[in-house]
């Protein structure tokens, strides 16, 4: 991690189906795939990076199955060590404003979401 550290309470989420708010600062899809349901007006996004989305062969393999969670996190922050400008961007963001990870899956502790904000908080 380079740059001064994040201060938690800048990075959020919050699923794509909740309502935007101008407290949610910079709005950023981190899912590979739209929202199903969801209109681009309704969804209030500033940004969507797909690049930061667990891969296809993974979000398959884990189905939001919180049995398959553990392996999950781990290989999913295998693939997030291959996205480091993209990783650096969002940091950069929220080291001086508000950024909420914007997420479709149901389950809001079970999700690529909070693996993203762990590891851009550089939490183990």
């Amino acid at each position: 991690m380079t740059g001064s550290p994040i201060p938690a309470s800048h990075l959020r989420l919050k699923r794509a189906y909740e309502p935007a708010d101008p407290a949610d600062g910079m709005r950023i899809l981190v899912d590979r795939l739209w929202p199903r349901g969801v209109s681009k007006a309704k969804a209030g996004l500033d940004d969507w990076v797909k690049e930061v989305a667990p891969s296809t062969g993974l979000r398959q393999w884990f189905g939001h199955d919180p049995a398959r969670w553990i392996e999950f996190q781990h290989r999913y922050r295998a693939e997030l060590r291959e996205q480091s400008a993209a990783l650096d961007r969002i940091r950069d963001l929220a080291r001086t404003d508000t950024v909420t990870l914007v997420y479709g899956a149901r389950d809001e502790q079970h999700n690529d979401a909070v693996v993203l904000r762990a590891v851009l908080l550089g939490e183990d």
